[in-house]
């Protein structure tokens, strides 16, 4: 029997309602009001038990009113659903907490959203409305006729008849009707294969081998070889010319000679010739590794530090909840899969032009401003559940990401050295699945990513995004902070892009995988969609056979499911069966392969495009303006999703200053250690800027990597203790030679940076789809600097104190805008050799203008400042360092600006009102990001309870035992254990078991 709740918000506290009924007014030109209601419907429950539910799991009856009643209004409402098979978190947590209550073990749950207007829309009022509420990728209108399961399908092989007879145009048609991702020259590749094999190839060997060879899985563009490189004439020639023959060299040095070019050879050269001992050689390179002491309680152990960058570009746009959760989440399981325990993160994301009302949204596409703050909310949820602390956020406002989203995470996890093992995997050994069921969801993800953006885009790729479900990831690092556990892992991957096809297709040569031993989250899957679903939240380990019975029973001891799903054997091929029926069977040597080998010439422009500024006026509203505008002011409500405070590793906090009004330049945190504390920290630093972009692909190269040191250099880094990775997101390249060229410059640009300074980029990840139709992305290069320090040399850039002295130590550039290597090297590290001076007390970084920078510094704590210079102050001076010094410096390298007042804002003498400036810095996004208003509760005496409270004598304990409840979603548990212990307490943790359900009457 199907149950029925609807939970109204109370008018006080109904904020969703206020917030969407002011969009109606503002953004959809819809007078009207509206009512936000959620709805439950239930099915395996007993009417006592559904009463009992609505008090205790479906309503909070201080805030919230709830009835069973079918509402009934004349005026217009309308109900909506998540697509079946997408994962719902609210489904979950409510059948959890209903297992509690009821010994029925065939519940179901159906969250609804349903809004109720003040009066009856018109028709094309509730059109324009649709086109708002509901994307088409995660939901549909409420029927409840249609509510039916995934539909039961056969499993049987499915052999591609005639297909190694296909003539060309043939396999380009058939190509095309499958929409596949690979080209007609890797087609024609496996054709070959199978017809040496003689046999037709089955539906799921193809749809594994486009996978497989997907762009986003094997780099194809990367590793594309570049048969010629051109140079054109102008201002940049000579420095592009002197860096590509450096590349050059090299190659020769590395012994790489006899490699083609390619920008996959360009990325990783730095790290041969720069091969500092501490980096990691491993088999297993899912993330960045390398070794550094950690300081544990005073004693100094081997640790391995591990950082990832990825970006979810594609499904973001299109389903920008759950593309942004699955984004960080993907990313945290690259450490992860190496063993290393993941707290620190960092998101960086670029947006189109959010000004724009949805009306001028493009045809199929959602509007701007929902990307921009849906995007923000998953990636922001998705952290805050897994309890992985975010300690730096920037969102960047350019034009071009109209064409596609950038969606960017990066963290960092370690591991005790010693708690692990490497081994290479032997024929007998078992391969583990653990975590998430596997479903539809995710299915062509890895295609999909790898693919340009169409107007098609939305209705084909709903089942390649995927809603991230952080809890069950959460268990799973739990599970590998286990010494026990991490030493027995022989090789580890996660289930990201290809499912089942690449996470367990790349632990060994050869393979025998049991489709039907995965656990699913519905019936109706065939081996294909079992094979390649990317449902997240899944790791493979492979495991010694004696190992198997402890790990299985470890897993269930943190409420984890795991399974055997496949052998290594000594065959060298990759075999895939259902109930014992094989449906994969392809050699090692052919997968690797990653298909055809491709070729492009490249033009690389030498012509920069120089940017004209008009003249401002160095006046108050000028001013007010400017710090006011896109991509120049602070942004405290996007800032305040993230939660920096979990596993109290943080150092420096989002935003500094005592009015919390200083953003903070890097992600810096202690390494987490279980039970103990370090007083070794991590920093990872980023470095982008959109307008040297703009300039020439080759100064952007510099740039970014120069900002990426800047920043780690501010806040207590040693250039020496830095390793690298880069993030590339382009427009697709297609043939074009003049945008491989832009790529190759930006490499050459990078590498200029890294050779200066003798450091290696050790990790990398590209994505080139950023195009939809006609539109491109602006070149995006990230850059990404990490490295350890003592928590001591740690140091804030809010300004300290009135009375101190500011100095800009300029980046200097050339007169065709690269940047000057030579002065540059000169001056960061005559920085570096000051940075421990007790005088140097807080350090900034130029990205946005000069202006920005000096007043963001000042607003942390409200000061004042006196500047005095012939410098443009709306002008940007890209990895400039402004020093705030207790003494004068006695430099050529730092310039003074000025001084710091208590007060008094001064621009080359020109007085302005501090806090119009301030207000206009901390404001200026309020109308994408409204900062949370604090609520008060006063009118709520003891919010209803008519007891009055009871005050007890303290009375010391020498002995107090402390139990902490871990639940399946809640964590910071070991830092609180640790507080705990610290204070003498004796801590117990209890994990509380929610599945299967009989395990909750055991506590």
């Amino acid at each position: 029997m199907k149950q029925y709740v609807y939970v109204y918000r109370k008018p006080e506290f109904d904020d969703e309602s206020r917030a969407l009924s002011q969009t109606l007014v503002s953004e959809l030109n819809i007078a009207a009001k509206v009512q936000c209601v959620r709805g439950y419907m239930v099915e395996g429950m007993s009417d006592d038990e559904f009463a009992l539910a609505i008090q205790r799991v479906f309503c909070e009856p201080m805030v919230e009113l709830a009835t069973t009643e079918h509402p009934v209004t004349k005026t217009t409402h309308l109900t909506k659903q998540l697509l079946p098979g997408q994962f719902d978190q609210k489904a979950q947590s409510a059948q959890m907490c209903l297992q509690l209550i009821s010994d029925s073990s065939s519940i179901t749950v159906t969250p609804l959203d349903r809004v109720e207007f003040d009066r009856s829309l018109r028709e094309e009022e509730i059109a324009r409305f649709l086109d708002y509420w509901i994307n088409p990728i995660e939901s549909r209108l409420y029927q409840s006729s249609v509510m039916v399961e995934p539909a039961l399908r056969t499993h049987q092989v499915h052999v591609i008849d005639g297909f190694c007879d296909m003539t060309e145009p043939i396999l380009a048609d058939f190509l095309n009707q499958r929409q596949m991702a690979m080209k007609l020259d890797d087609l024609k590749l496996i054709q070959h294969y199978f017809q040496q094999e003689k046999r037709q190839p089955s539906e799921t060997e193809l749809l594994v081998l486009d996978t497989y060879w997907s762009d986003h899985c094997r780099h194809t563009t990367f590793n594309t070889h570049l048969s010629s490189v051109e140079l054109t004439s102008g201002p940049l020639q000579k420095v592009i010319q002197e860096n590509f023959e450096l590349y050059r060299s090299m190659r020769k040095q590395a012994n790489r000679l006899h490699k083609s070019y390619s920008l996959m050879d360009m990325a990783t050269i730095s790290a041969k010739i720069y091969a500092d001992p501490r980096i990691e050689i491993s088999d297993e390179v899912n993330a960045c590794s390398f070794e550094s002491d950690v300081i544990v309680d005073g004693v100094r152990e081997r640790w391995l530090i591990q950082f990832k960058n990825e970006t979810h570009n594609h499904p973001t746009e299109i389903e920008p909840f759950g593309g942004a959760s699955t984004c960080i989440g993907g990313c945290i399981r690259d450490p992860l899969s190496g063993r290393a325990y993941v707290y620190q993160a960092l998101r960086i994301s670029g947006c189109g032009d959010v000004h724009q009302s949805i009306q001028e949204t493009l045809a199929d596409k959602l509007p701007q401003k929902m990307i921009a703050k849906r995007a923000t909310e998953g990636n922001s949820s998705y952290g805050n559940q897994i309890g992985v602390a975010t300690t730096y956020i920037s969102e960047i406002y350019h034009p071009s990401y109209q064409a596609k989203h950038f969606e960017l995470g990066a963290v960092v996890g370690a591991v005790k050295k010693e708690n692990i093992q490497r081994s290479s995997p032997v024929a007998g050994d078992v391969i583990v699945v653990l975590g998430g069921k596997t479903g539809r969801d995710g299915i062509g993800g890895a295609i999909g990513s790898s693919k340009v953006h169409t107007s098609d885009s939305l209705v084909e790729c709903a089942a390649q995004v995927q809603k991230g479900n952080a809890p069950e990831q959460r268990q799973i690092q739990r599970l590998f902070l286990l010494p026990e556990v991490s030493r027995m892992i022989k090789k580890s991957n996660d289930f990201g892009a290809g499912g089942v096809s690449v996470a367990i297709g790349e632990l060994a040569d050869g393979l025998d995988i049991d489709l039907s031993a995965l656990p699913l989250k519905y019936d109706g899957l065939t081996p294909s969609e079992i094979a390649i679903s990317e449902s997240q939240e899944r790791m493979a380990v492979v495991l010694d056979p004696k190992d198997v019975h402890r790990f299985l029973t470890l897993a269930k001891s943190e409420q984890i499911e795991a399974t055997v799903v496949a052998k290594v054997t000594d065959t060298h091929r990759l075999i895939m069966r259902y109930d014992g029926v094989e449906y994969v069977n392809l050699d090692r040597d052919f997968i690797d392969s990653a298909g055809a080998t491709y070729k492009q010439a490249v033009i690389c422009n030498s012509t920069v495009n120089t940017r004209k500024e008009g003249t401002k006026e160095l006046d108050e509203a000028a001013i007010c303006d400017h710090v006011s505008s896109l991509n120049q002011a602070l942004n405290p409500g996007l800032i305040e999703h993230f939660d920096a405070s979990i596993g109290a590793t943080t150092l420096l906090f989002l935003l500094g200053g005592k009015t919390l009004s200083t953003p903070a330049l890097a992600s810096v945190q202690r390494v987490y250690v279980k039970d103990q504390r370090s007083s070794t920290a991590t920093i990872l630093a980023s470095g982008f800027i959109p307008e040297l972009s703009e300039e020439h692909a080759f100064i952007s190269g510099q740039g970014s990597v120069l900002v990426s040191i800047a920043k780690a250099m501010a806040v207590g880094g040693r250039i020496r203790d830095m390793f690298f990775s880069f993030q590339e997101y382009f427009p697709a390249l297609r043939d074009d030679p003049i945008k491989w060229g832009n790529v190759v410059n930006t490499m050459l640009g990078a590498n200029s940076i890294l050779h200066a300074f003798s450091r290696p980029a050790i990790g990398g990840k590209d994505s080139m789809s950023g195009s939809f139709k006609t539109l491109d992305v602006l070149d995006t290069f990230v850059s990404f600097a990490c490295c350890t320090t003592y928590e001591n040399r740690v140091k804030s850039n809010e300004l300290k104190e009135a009375g101190n002295y500011l100095y800009l130590i300029k980046t200097e550039r050339t007169l065709n805008g690269d940047f000057d290597l030579t002065e540059t090297v000169k001056h960061f590290e005559w920085l570096e050799q000051i940075m421990d001076d007790q005088a140097i007390v807080s350090v900034g970084v130029v990205e946005r203008s000069l202006l920005t920078t000096l007043i963001s510094m000042a607003a942390g704590n409200r000061l004042g400042i006196s500047i005095d210079t012939t410098l443009d102050l709306y002008r940007s001076y890209p990895a400039s360092f402004i020093i705030e010094s207790t003494k004068p410096l006695d430099s050529p390298y730092a310039i003074l600006l000025g001084q710091v007042e208590k007060k008094n804002m001064i621009f080359c003498g020109v007085e302005v009102s501090g806090e119009r400036v301030f207000d206009a810095y901390t404001q200026g996004m309020k109308f994408l990001y409204p900062k949370h208003k604090e609520k008060q509760l006063e009118i709520y005496d003891y919010l209803g309870v008519d007891k009055k409270p009871v005050n007890y004598p303290l009375v010391a304990k020498k002995e107090v035992c402390m139990v902490i409840p871990v639940f399946y979603g809640t964590n910071c548990e070991s830092d609180t254990a640790l507080a705990f212990k610290e204070a003498n307490a004796q801590v117990a943790t209890v994990i509380l078991h929610t599945n299967p359900q009989p395990s909750l009457k055991n506590h």
